[in-house]
């Protein structure tokens, strides 16, 4: 599904073997929001010796690794009004077609660990202040030993075929008039196949048959791993939940509605199944 790897120019690893470097490559957060120059967005990252030079200050710094064989660090930074007036804050999503494919998934892992750093400051067992561990991107608690890894959470998401149409679904949580594959959370116990079995059931009341692995995506924005599939309506007749799910339907190629980004693996999906049902000319 992905058009270009993470580690297309960048390499991971948890701590820098060359402290003496001049420069670095600098992944620059506020909240959720990455610093981007307009002006010089052809890799999105600041390659500056600190971060003075960007008058900002850190909350938080990770390592992440060498990126174009230079050091990478995450960084997260409280809002500034001192800002150069052609550096500004942008929601990630909307900075996919300004930056590099490999560079958007180097900021989504970015994202994440800043994340993951906040919300894990102190242990959830006995409440004592964690400590990073040496070699790896994870805490260790120093009193009673609980360890604790960037949280990725994996979801479900799946296209599913009826003769020659495809299900597609309008959630509460979208905006606007869009419709999408469903997806949704594993639980705790699950196969991935049989969380697919019960999200189609609990969403749209459809039981789903030859459920067939498609493809996955890092999800950044809620530190999810989308494990995708495709699978073939075997019974039953939509019925919503009402809760997530509004209105669910089946399409053909001739009467798409609204449909996801192209850079999601939702639109992937789709993609794939517009391409397979169009005919050659």
């Amino acid at each position: 599904m992905v058009k270009e790897s993470i580690y297309k120019r960048y390499v991971s690893k948890a701590e820098p073997e060359n402290k003496l470097e001049e420069r670095a490559h600098f992944l620059i957060f506020s909240g959720d929001k990455m610093l981007l120059n307009r002006s010089n967005s052809k890799t999105g990252l600041h390659y500056v010796v600190s971060l003075e030079e960007l008058n900002v200050s850190s909350i938080r710094t990770h390592y992440m690794g060498t990126f174009e064989e230079h050091p990478c660090y995450c960084v997260e930074v409280e809002p500034t009004q001192d800002l150069s007036t052609e550096m500004h804050f942008y929601d990630l999503r909307a900075l996919y077609y300004e930056v590099a494919f490999d560079v958007f998934l180097l900021a989504g892992k970015a994202l994440q660990i800043i994340n993951w750093d906040k919300t894990h400051q102190f242990c959830g067992r006995c409440g004592d202040k964690m400590n990073k561990v040496q070699k790896e991107i994870a805490k260790v608690c120093p009193s009673c030993g609980l360890v604790n890894y960037t949280r990725i959470s994996p979801a479900m998401i799946v296209g599913i075929f009826k003769d020659d149409k495809i299900l597609l679904a309008h959630s509460a949580a979208f905006k606007g008039k869009m419709y999408s594959v469903l997806a949704g959370f594993i639980e705790a116990g699950e196969t991935i196949e049989d969380g697919v079995r019960r999200e189609v059931m609990e969403e749209v009341g459809l039981r789903v048959k030859n459920i067939k692995y498609f493809g996955s995506q890092s999800w950044p924005f809620s530190s999810s791993l989308m494990i995708g599939f495709t699978a073939e309506y075997e019974s039953g007749e939509i019925d919503v939940d009402g809760d997530e799910i509004t209105d669910a339907g089946w399409y053909d190629i001739y009467n798409l509605p609204e449909l996801p980004l192209e850079y999601s693996i939702a639109r992937e999906i789709i993609d794939s199944y517009i391409k397979s049902n169009t005919p050659s000319i």
